[in-house]
């Protein structure tokens, strides 16, 4: 037995061996700790969502860097639609993640002159190939107010998406407004809002409503639901099972070599 285990295929096979177990216990907590940070998140999230709505003007102003816990806070701005600095995002999915549009995104023209942009939804793309400014159904007219939830600023960074510079006129790949006030000029509060409702009601077509998070996420993040946790089960297992392998294979050798 020990003549076998010190052949230079099984000192390397064990040593093989007892490196995959911490690796794999490694793995199974780096999945873990993503499970509870989604977790903590949509906690956040659903707290947010659910709480009640706030003036815009309380969470922003302009120029400073909006914290994630603010993020899918309830908030409200009346004013009218600056629609002359109306743009379009590339890039975006209708409700149903399938179809690649645009974001709708204008500028709300607050009391005090300060601006706040509104992602007013989504739009299909049409006829157009993307050098084209799409056919974009008209804001409201007059003063409203909105609710909506308060987003921070896109960056490439916190979303991923990588920034295109020379893209058509009024056509964007993120919602920023650091961006948009060097483009406009205007005094804009930072972050955005994902508009939900409008008083009064638009008349006529409008952009397709984002959904809100609980119903992108369905509420993947709680416990017994997700990839997180489970990955992180699976990989505790299989460290587990390394020594069992590992005893089952020089057991096979073993009784093979006494046979021989």
């Amino acid at each position: 037995m020990f003549r076998i285990l010190l052949t230079r295929r099984w000192v390397a096979l064990t040593l093989l061996f007892l490196a995959l177990i911490p690796a794999m216990v490694w793995l199974g907590q780096w999945q873990f700790h993503r499970y509870e940070q989604s977790k903590a998140s949509t906690r956040l999230t659903d707290a947010n969502v659910r709480a009640a709505a706030v003036g815009v003007e309380s969470l922003s102003s302009p120029g400073v860097v909006i914290p994630q816990r603010e993020m899918y806070r309830h908030a409200t701005a009346t004013g009218h639609y600056d629609t002359a600095h109306e743009f379009v995002v590339r890039h975006r999915t209708d409700s149903s993640g399938d179809i690649i549009g645009f974001y709708v995104v204008t500028p709300l023209v607050l009391d005090d002159g300060k601006e706040i942009l509104v992602n007013r939804g989504w739009i299909s793309p049409g006829n157009t190939t993307g050098t084209e400014y799409p056919a974009v159904p008209a804001a409201p007219t007059g003063t409203v107010t909105l609710d909506g939830l308060f987003r921070p600023d896109e960056t490439s960074a916190l979303t991923g998406i990588r920034d295109v510079k020379g893209l058509p006129d009024r056509q964007f790949m993120l919602i920023n407004s650091q961006e948009q006030a060097r483009r406009t000029g205007e005094t804009l509060l930072a972050g955005y809002l994902e508009l939900n409702r409008t008083t009064p009601a638009p008349r006529g077509a409008q952009p397709e409503t984002v959904p809100q998070p609980q119903d992108a996420t369905g509420g993947m993040a709680v416990v017994g639901k997700g990839v997180h946790l489970p990955y992180a089960v699976q990989w505790w297992v299989f460290a587990a099972l390394v020594p069992v392998a590992w005893w089952f294979l020089f057991r096979r050798e073993w009784k093979a070599s006494r046979t021989s």
